[in-house]
């Protein structure tokens, strides 16, 4: 009986799927906007593989800014996007969440403060390149507004990092 065993197979495959769309199931969790956006920014502190103080303070004044927080509320959400950051397989389940809660405006301003996080070192690593250049279409930003929004945050923190 050969059969028995791909049958038996099939109906566990079946009912696995039957189970996921069953009423009541749980749906999938979305992370928090700011969650998202504070995971984003640690991402590219991140990226060129150091995290240093200077980066940390720029991701804590960049989250008081955008979200007006005072610094201790701004430090427990930096905590929370760090974690979120940490344990996520990638970060689609953060720039899903931001190209649909912020208006074209928003993302090219968070495009802008990304290359704040990244600049801020007065260090362009081609990991955070790269990461820039992979993140402005997940979050429906176009080239050409990245590359504005880079020019912008070069203007901030000063012609050395470029």
């Amino acid at each position: 009986m050969l059969t028995t065993g791909f049958g038996d197979t099939m109906g566990c495959m079946i009912d696995a799927l039957k189970n996921l769309f069953r009423p009541g199931a749980e749906p999938r969790s979305e992370v928090p906007q700011d969650v998202a956006v504070a995971a984003l920014l640690v991402e590219a502190a991140r990226a060129d593989g150091v995290y240093d103080e200077a980066e940390r303070r720029a991701v804590l004044r960049l989250l008081q800014e955008m979200f007006g927080l005072n610094p201790a509320e701004a430090a427990a959400l930096h905590d929370q996007g760090d974690e979120a950051q940490q344990t996520a397989p990638d970060m689609v389940r953060f720039t899903r969440v931001i190209k649909m809660a912020l208006d074209e405006g928003e993302r090219i301003g968070l495009i802008e403060a990304l290359w704040q996080v990244v600049l801020v070192d007065h260090d362009r690593d081609p990991h955070e390149n790269a990461l820039l250049r992979h993140l402005a279409p997940l979050i429906a930003v176009s080239d050409r507004d990245s590359v504005a929004a880079r020019q912008r945050a070069l203007a901030l923190v000063g012609p050395e990092a470029g």
